[in-house]
């Protein structure tokens, strides 16, 4: 069963995703953004059913018992934000409502304190994965911020095309570990 939560403002100071006002990098990296696609994934070390986050890479693998991998372009923390490290999924939600933190409001006070699930303006998109970090999460993005898809964007959260995201949540579950590498 999937449920719809609202995140509190301190559990998302790093789910601000930049909502596209907080001067985000819109696409340096575009050329890194092109589709999600199957890759050889045989001998990397890494068990199967791992997500697996390449930071300088700016793509997600899903590892297959294969010895393949489903590999999504993403977006990534910016600067000093992103994260490395291993983690896991602790929660899945479909299209949740988001509260923006304080450095957000901060930044931008004419912010609704509550942005809907489901909103066209809200920043987790379609889906999230929370992770067992604090205030880290894999998600969904709004129609205006997939040009940020493939750059450094984010305040730690993964971001990827909502039907991306839709697609690894299905293939996922409670627990699934996930690793962040350079």
């Amino acid at each position: 069963m999937h449920t719809t939560r609202t995140f509190s403002r301190r559990a998302l100071v790093s789910l601000s995703v930049g909502f596209g006002l907080l001067g985000c990098s819109g696409g340096a990296n575009a050329s890194a953004a092109i589709t999600r696609a199957t890759t050889d994934w045989a001998g990397q070390g890494i068990s199967s059913g791992t997500i697996v986050i390449s930071q300088s890479k700016r793509r997600l693998f899903l590892t297959q018992g294969d010895g393949s991998a489903i590999s999504y372009p993403i977006a990534i923390g910016k600067s000093g934000k992103a994260w490395l490290g291993w983690s896991r999924v602790n929660g899945k939600f479909v299209q949740p409502a988001w509260s923006p933190p304080a450095v957000v409001k901060h930044d931008n006070p004419r912010m609704p304190n509550l942005i809907p699930g489901g909103a066209p303006n809200n920043p987790m998109g379609a889906r999230a994965l929370t992770l067992d970090l604090s205030e880290i999460a894999i998600h969904g993005t709004t129609p205006s911020m997939r040009k940020s898809i493939g750059s450094a964007a984010s305040y730690g959260c993964i971001r990827m095309y909502n039907e991306d995201v839709i697609d690894l949540f299905d293939r996922v579950s409670v627990g699934t570990p996930v690793v962040a590498v350079r």
